[in-house]
């Protein structure tokens, strides 16, 4: 095989909870994490040139070793010592820097792509090893579907699959550090946790209504007060018809569940039409094997 074309896949967060910093500084948490069919893609070529080369359709994007699709590429060509080279062209369509792991699913795409190019032999819990030393999505943007994420992200339990419903994406026009997020997150007695077992249990149980009383994302406590078109953006999802709205990880992306497509559909022209985000998308829940 000289080349191949992989769907790389965007995720939200149906649940987030920080339950504790740890001593060196990183958060502890339990999410759980969903696919959805937004995806980038990513052209993968071997060649001949010994070099590792990408190029992509957004300019403001690195094409050198400070991306994760380079860093992909560069781990599995030194530890196989691959000789030949790789060309990897990405079409973009994820909103970047949103809390949807864009940059963790196009390395995951790299690691798929490569390992089937170039016959390594690896089984998807040898990608998702590699891949944790790539970021801490990048090993559930590998295993896809509908998991418990625990410890900095990187533990993870696979959980039936998550009720397939239409999902609106609404990006704003702004964009938030991680690093501000959890740095100004604070855990007390008052904060208010996402009840993180009731949503497994509704997740067991496919029923979207249950799913949705038990969404949370304690981030949303730093992240809103700080930009408050999120919570606009939510409130003109429920508005709308969505059974409930979220912010994506540390954001600035809001999702929302709709147990109607024709109300998803509505709901998607009416948020472009309000001009309270740069990037709107109607997808879905994402299940399948890759």
């Amino acid at each position: 095989m000289k080349e191949i074309s992989v769907k790389a896949l965007a995720k939200v967060n149906l649940g987030l909870d920080v339950v504790r910093k740890r001593p060196d500084g990183y958060h502890e948490v339990r999410m759980i994490m969903q696919t959805i069919h937004l995806f980038d893609r990513l052209e993968i070529t071997r060649n001949q040139s010994g070099r590792i080369t990408m190029s992509t359709n957004l300019a403001f994007l690195p094409t050198n070793e400070n991306n994760l699709v380079y860093k992909a590429a560069a781990l599995l060509k030194e530890e196989f010592d691959i000789g030949d080279g790789i060309d990897v062209k990405l079409h973009k369509h994820i909103p970047v820097a949103a809390g949807m792991a864009g940059g963790s699913t196009d390395a995951a795409a790299v690691l798929y792509g490569m390992n089937r190019i170039f016959d390594l032999g690896l089984s998807k819990e040898d990608l998702m090893t590699r891949g944790v030393k790539l970021g801490a999505d990048v090993p559930y943007c590998i295993m896809r579907g509908t998991a418990l994420a625990e410890g900095i992200g990187e533990k993870l339990s696979a959980l039936p699959p998550m009720v397939k419903c239409p999902v609106l994406i609404a990006k704003p026009q702004i964009g938030v550090s991680t690093k501000f997020v959890y740095e100004n997150l604070k855990l007390d007695a008052d904060t208010v946790h996402p009840d993180i077992d009731g949503l497994i249990g509704a997740i067991r149980a496919k029923n979207l209504e249950q799913i949705a009383g038990h969404m949370g994302n304690v981030l949303e406590t730093v992240t809103i007060p700080n930009y408050p078109v999120i919570a606009e953006i939510k409130d003109h999802m429920m508005e709308h018809g969505a059974v409930h709205a979220m912010m994506s990880g540390s954001g600035p992306t809001v999702f929302g569940l709709f147990a109607n497509g024709d109300t998803a559909v509505a709901a998607y022209e009416a948020m472009r039409e309000s001009n309270l985000a740069k990037q709107v998308y109607l997808t879905s829940i994402y299940n399948n094997a890759r």
